[in-house]
């Protein structure tokens, strides 16, 4: 797998002011890391919704992010853009710290592309929400995000909550698995690892978890964490701040998980 610098920003100044940490007292030159891009992809959830919290928001240069200029910066929260006014703290930055402290030689980088109140209607090609082609525009970044090599590693998904009716549950499996199919025939990896997340149990009337958590049983390399020790921010609809942290870690670790039984395949495979 082709491996990267620290690719941030055409400023030489700030080229230097990445590249520092990445020296030490002896070593003459920085230490490589492998880039691992994932798409975060939903609704408002996944964008974040919790309040901003200063004290635990402390940026780490393996943690990247493709802003709403299509540049790569050091990630912090808000990860998402879909809207500036309401944006908070999502499973994102958690979800990539937990990823980097399990293996120190790789970075994480973050696509993000989730929009609030988008039903999975919308996650199509072709279909637009207010001024967004949502499913057109995650495939376009993500081929910016690669488009100097690099493989997406995986992607995440929390939507739902526009979903959570009987007469949208019953065809939400469907479209969701169609979805999975496209996005693993889109980027050619048909073992691309997907893992959902459970909407608040918060919710009054939480039809859609049931129906989300079947996604495993019929399509492989997927995975659903759970939410069902999160609290909300007090709108009965979004995770506050320390429950969307630990929705990330839950992310993270399915994702480990999901990884690894696909190493294995590979493994049997070749012996």
């Amino acid at each position: 797998m082709k491996r990267y610098f620290l690719p941030f920003s055409h400023s030489l100044l700030l080229f230097i002011f990445y590249l520092i940490p990445f020296y030490s007292k002896a070593q003459t030159q920085p230490e490589e890391y492998e880039v691992h891009y994932y798409l975060l992809i939903g609704q408002s959830n996944m964008a974040g919704r919790g309040p901003l919290d200063s004290a635990d928001n402390h940026p780490n240069p393996r943690i990247i992010m493709l802003d709403s200029l299509n540049q790569w910066k050091t990630a912090t929260d808000p990860v998402h853009f879909d809207k500036p006014k309401l944006v908070g703290v999502g499973p994102a930055i958690s979800f990539a710290k937990e990823m980097t402290g399990k293996d120190k030689h790789i970075m994480i980088a973050l696509i993000p592309c989730a929009l609030g109140g988008s039903p999975i209607n919308v996650w199509e090609p072709g279909a637009t929400y207010f001024n967004w082609h949502p499913y057109d525009d995650a495939i376009a970044r993500v081929k910016i995000a690669l488009h100097k090599g690099g493989q997406l590693k995986g992607v995440l998904w929390h939507q739902g909550e526009s979903d959570n009716d009987s007469a949208h549950a019953i065809v939400y499996l469907e479209k969701l698995k169609t979805l999975i199919t496209r996005l693993r025939t889109e980027f050619n990896n048909p073992k691309l690892p997907f893992v959902a997340g459970e909407i608040g149990y918060f919710n009054k009337q939480n039809i859609i978890n049931p129906v989300l958590n079947h996604l495993p049983d019929l399509v492989p390399y997927t995975a659903v964490v759970s939410a069902k020790d999160l609290t909300d921010k007090g709108d009965q609809l979004h995770f506050d701040t320390p429950s969307a942290r630990k929705l990330g870690k839950r992310y993270a670790d399915a994702m480990t998980q999901i990884q690894k039984s696909t190493s294995n395949a590979m493994s049997i495979r070749e012996n």
